[in-house]
């Protein structure tokens, strides 16, 4: 338990104390933890129950965030400032908005003297973005996403190999019933620490998500993300099947493939065979909406290919014909010769062709789930970093202040406010709190020269050097994540990714 104490909290006569963390407001017995489950009620102090992270780079060279317990070789001295980045998780909030974060914290680094504003925000305007890789129907666009009964979200787009959900938001969070805020800040919070949860889709399917993990769609656990889509798997392939074939159909949702109608393969050569698809042409050897979607093949709803065929053109096509079908997965595929009426038979597949079918599967990316979280950090929160909060969304547009969640990179997004995105596998675990207000708690770090920051009107009489936290028991220390830049390198090339 963390000895950090809040200051200005009311005590009742019955030992409560009244916790001001956020707008709830909760009064807390002895002994007992608020609402939040986050604050807690310590001999009388109120104390952030959760250890308080900080990034050891150190630690890095094992590459992936794990906990930390320091031996007895330890000289008494934290860790040198350089090495050390003190990220919001379990660091506390701000509220009421006037107070200065929690933490402001200094060092040098390069002999350059920087500045980290540490605050655990509450956002009630906040959601998640998922990506699940899959070919397989989820549901029409639009169609709500709902967990435990609930609305929660929408499905938004389809993307190269990959369906979108949002989740979340203001009018999910707060604009509903109680009951739809509370599962919908359940479920974002579940998503964001790494959990699985299970998501239907109005109209389509069930899907399990769990950020890093294989989307599980109808109870069966995706494997693969397509190659591409049939016409780019054309291009890919089409030269490994001359010879072995005399046409090849990609059989793909979005566009399906034929081999001889393609460029590809009238670059290689490929005769006509007078093959004739159902769907909407675009452009030679490219076909729209040749079936409904689905969980079939190429995430259409179809299970027998020969029902994408129309009937072989009879002055061009020949009986022997061999014909090729596969998936864009290579999930599915299937051999077929004409017969002496042009009439597919479907053969055992030659073993050459076979072995590109694998080749096909090889070459799919193992299918994941994604969890985006998003937040706009434009509002009061910045009045814990600056007397001056519109200085502090200008000098994050003009990247002299740079943003982490946990000590993770972001994406900053154009246009007003500092509205961002950061992948949740990138932060360490169990990041995310809640208040039932309902709103997601998410750490936020801001990190600049403190020169800047004493210009753009910081808090400076808050300012502490990092050596100056006491190492106790409600401080952890980890390592950072490996793939991610350290947020307290001032001259990092590339400040921000997404």
């Amino acid at each position: 338990m963390a000895d950090e104490t809040i200051p200005g909290t009311d005590k009742a006569s019955d030992a409560k104390i009244r916790c001001d963390a956020c707008p709830v407001m909760c009064y807390i017995k002895p002994g007992m933890s608020g609402a939040c489950d986050r604050y807690a009620n310590h001999d009388g102090d109120l104390v952030r129950v959760d250890p308080h992270i900080v990034l050891d780079r150190a630690l890095a060279h094992g590459g992936t965030v794990v906990p930390f317990h320091r031996d007895g070789s330890w000289d008494g001295q934290l860790i040198a400032p350089p090495e050390t980045f003190v990220t919001a998780i379990g660091a506390g909030t701000t509220y009421p908005d006037y107070k200065p974060a929690p933490f402001i914290v200094s060092s040098e680094v390069d002999g350059v003297d920087m500045v980290t504003v540490v605050t655990e925000g509450i956002f009630s305007y906040c959601g998640v973005k998922v990506k699940i890789d899959t070919d397989r129907f989820l549901g029409p666009e639009q169609s709500t996403v709902r967990a435990s009964g609930e609305a929660v979200g929408h499905v938004t787009t389809s993307e190269y190999g990959s369906q979108m959900l949002s989740l979340g938001g203001v009018h999910h969070l707060t604009g509903g019933s109680k009951k739809e805020g509370r599962v919908t800040c359940e479920a974002l919070l579940d998503l964001c620490n790494g959990k699985p949860v299970e998501l239907t889709i109005d109209g389509g399917s069930t899907v399990v998500v769990q950020a890093g993990q294989p989307p599980i769609v109808n109870g069966v656990k995706e494997e693969r993300m397509r190659v591409g889509c049939g016409s780019a798997t054309i291009g890919m392939f089409a030269k490994q099947w001359l010879g072995l074939v005399d046409d090849v159909v990609v059989v793909d949702d979005h566009i399906t493939g034929v081999l001889s109608e393609h460029q590809a393969g009238k670059v290689l050569g490929v005769p006509d065979t007078g093959i004739k698809i159902k769907g909407r042409r675009s452009t030679p050897g490219r076909y729209f909406q040749v079936a409904e979607p689905g969980t079939g093949w190429g995430g259409t709803n179809i299970s027998d290919p020969l029902s994408i065929l129309g009937p072989f053109d009879r002055k061009v096509a020949w009986p022997g014909l061999r014909l090729y079908f596969i998936s864009t997965t290579g999930e599915h595929a299937a051999y077929y010769e004409l017969d002496e009426t042009l009439s597919p038979r479907q053969k055992e597949m030659p073993a050459e062709l076979a072995a590109l079918s694998q080749r096909v599967k090889d070459n799919c990316e193992p299918a994941l789930s994604t969890v985006l979280f998003m937040a706009g950090a434009g509002g009061s929160l910045r009045a814990g970093v600056t007397e001056n909060p519109v200085r502090l969304t200008h000098s994050v547009k003009d990247a002299l202040t740079y943003v982490t969640c946990g000590g993770a990179p972001v994406y900053v997004y154009p246009g007003g406010g500092i509205t961002l995105m950061v992948d949740v596998t990138k932060m360490p675990e169990n990041a995310f709190g809640y208040v039932p207000t309902p709103a997601l708690v998410a750490p936020i770090e801001f990190t600049l020269r403190l020169s800047d920051y004493e210009e753009l009107g910081g808090h400076m009489a808050e300012v502490r050097p990092v050596s100056s936290i006491a190492l106790n028991d409600g401080l952890q220390t980890v390592g950072p994540h490996s793939d991610n830049p350290w947020p307290l390198a001032p001259n990092a090339a590339k400040r921000f990714f997404g």
